[in-house]
């Protein structure tokens, strides 16, 4: 089976056939990670409710857990108004991050100027 026509229409990939992922625990809106799919990956997603990507750097596909066991249940999937990138909702069981903290977004927080209310 192949990923929808419909959805793979609406994709706008990357030149190398990805799309981002931007992943959240579906509760709390908790940031958990960014990943990277192909229309496989989506597709395995959608069908199996576990979250699928594609490892660039290993050029082959992993389900989040299956190694680790901080498995990633999928509760809610859409795409931005552009098609260019996708948002999973998740259970998340465990840390999100291979190092082991629960999101790849708390070990490395940058000084900001915060602005108000109103402000820019």
């Amino acid at each position: 089976m192949a990923l929808d026509q419909k959805i793979a229409d609406r994709l706008r990939r990357t030149p190398d056939g990805l799309v981002p992922a931007i992943v959240q625990q579906h509760d709390t809106g908790e940031v958990l990670m960014l990943a990277w799919m192909d229309d496989e990956a989506l597709h395995r997603t959608l069908t199996t409710g576990r979250a699928t990507y594609w490892s660039r750097s290993r050029g082959e596909y992993w389900v989040k857990g299956d190694t680790s066991g901080h498995v990633q249940w999928v509760k809610h999937v859409a795409l931005d108004c552009d098609g260019d990138t996708v948002l999973l909702k998740v259970d998340q069981v465990g840390a999100a991050c291979h190092t082991g903290d629960r999101t790849c977004f708390d070990a490395d927080v940058l000084d900001a100027h915060v602005a108000g209310a109103g402000g820019a």
